[in-house]
């Protein structure tokens, strides 16, 4: 029996969606939003002040949209719903996302506001274009298909980004007066990109519908199915202790990636600078996953994440001594080299500990402790602002987040079929 073709039309216009949002997530979570909050929107009002917004308005974004993931999972589920709720979604990111481009000098309270909005548009557009890939290709390829939209939204991250430096190290190129007004258009570009790549899931991807409708009650169903799961997933003391591990380190992952923009400049760094570091990590990172994945396999995934963790701890240490940019370049290099792979790692291990026949309920659930993770570094972070001018304060409140992590991952016993087994 002929096997059948993998890169289909359907399979290439899903992924470009990921090169279309993670010009959001790199760009715009990572980049240029703490670099403009404290540069230009709030910088009359010193550098502490930036890290504070930014902590409690990604927490505020993180909470939402971990309080209304039940419902869109429901939504998901039914079949029917996902392209247009997609749509809602991602053009509502979209066009929040371009309007930060015109947001004037010292205007930080409506900036936070559109920032919200965008990124709870992206984070919400992301459950239906998960959804998806089961209307785009078969079982057997789906581990293959989630990689290639991981890879794309890599390589579309960074390329976008790398116009993004461009036009901030030399503004006149582009007719552009300054770099103020290349960080408006970088806005405006995000939200373009991101509109423009959308466009090949909505005409071309197929969408299976359910004979099942979204009644009135849905919200109630879907909280009652979320207390169904933590029931059975409490069952399974190994998986209880994985998720608790794993949030509060895959936390302080989180933490680093949309904070480091907002430390290095509160260290006098220069933008470009910190922009073009974060493009090369972005870069290593895709290779070096790769290389990290297969030295995974061959010594254990669970000794993987413990050397992730160190580095990560590693690399908290460095920075707190950091003074010259070239040690923020090193950091970032670091930190790309394990990013993917701490990630990947987790889902591997989290795969061999829950049960074979139930693999939907249980990643629904690894998906909502991951948005939920996302909650609790931003909150230290704007606390340890709020008690210490110091950013090196905002570091060493990650610490025990990576030490408590690593504790609990120590008891995690893994099945006797992994290579790291105890």
């Amino acid at each position: 029996m002929p096997k059948s073709k993998i890169l289909t039309r359907q399979v290439i216009t899903w992924a470009l969606y990921d090169w279309a949002n993670s010009a959001f997530a790199l760009s715009v979570l990572a980049v240029l939003f703490p670099l403009v909050l404290g540069n230009h929107w709030g910088a009359d009002d010193g550098g502490v002040s930036a890290t504070i917004r930014l902590g409690w308005i990604t927490f505020s974004a993180s909470v939402i949209v971990f309080l209304i993931a039940p419902i869109l999972g429901t939504i998901a589920d039914t079949g029917g719903y996902r392209k247009r709720f997609l749509l809602l979604f991602a053009i509502t990111g979209a066009v929040a996302t371009a309007g930060l481009g015109f947001v004037g000098q010292g205007d930080w309270p409506l900036a936070l506001a559109l920032y919200l909005i965008a990124s709870v548009g992206f984070y919400s557009s992301v459950v239906f274009y998960d959804s998806l890939l089961i209307d785009v290709t078969e079982p057997r390829n789906y581990s293959f298909v989630s990689t290639l939209g991981f890879s794309v939204g890599y390589l579309g991250g960074a390329a976008l980004l790398a116009l993004h430096l461009w036009m901030l190290k030399s503004p006149q190129t582009f007719g552009l007066e300054n770099a103020a007004q290349a960080f408006s258009y970088a806005f405006i570009s995000v939200g373009i990109w991101w509109l423009v790549f959308l466009l090949p899931l909505i005409f071309f991807v197929p969408e299976r519908h359910s004979s099942i409708e979204v009644a009135d009650h849905a919200i109630r169903a879907a909280y009652a199915e979320l207390k169904s799961t933590v029931l059975k997933i409490s069952q399974y003391r190994n998986v209880m202790v994985f998720l608790s591990a794993y949030w509060l380190y895959i936390g302080g992952v989180f933490t680093v990636i949309f904070m480091a923009v907002n430390y290095g400049q509160r260290l006098g760094f220069e933008d470009s600078d910190l922009v073009l570091a974060l493009l090369i990590a972005n870069f290593v990172g895709f290779p070096a996953t790769l290389v990290y994945g297969f030295l995974a396999h061959r010594f254990g995934a669970k000794k993987g994440l413990y050397f992730a963790l160190l580095a990560y701890i590693g690399a908290c240490l460095w920075a707190i001594q950091m003074t010259e940019v070239r040690e923020f370049y090193v950091m970032s290099i670091v930190i790309g080299m394990v990013q993917g792979g701490v990630q990947g790692l987790s889902r591997s291990v989290y795969a061999s500990l829950i049960p074979a026949d139930q693999p939907g309920e249980f990643f629904g659930f690894y998906s909502m402790t991951t948005k939920f993770a996302h909650v609790l570094g931003p909150a230290m972070v704007a606390i340890a602002a709020m008690l210490s001018d110091d950013p090196k304060w905002v570091l060493l409140a990650l610490m025990p987040m990576f030490l408590a992590g690593a504790f609990l991952l120590a008891l995690v016993r893994m099945p006797h079929s992994q290579l790291d087994e105890e």
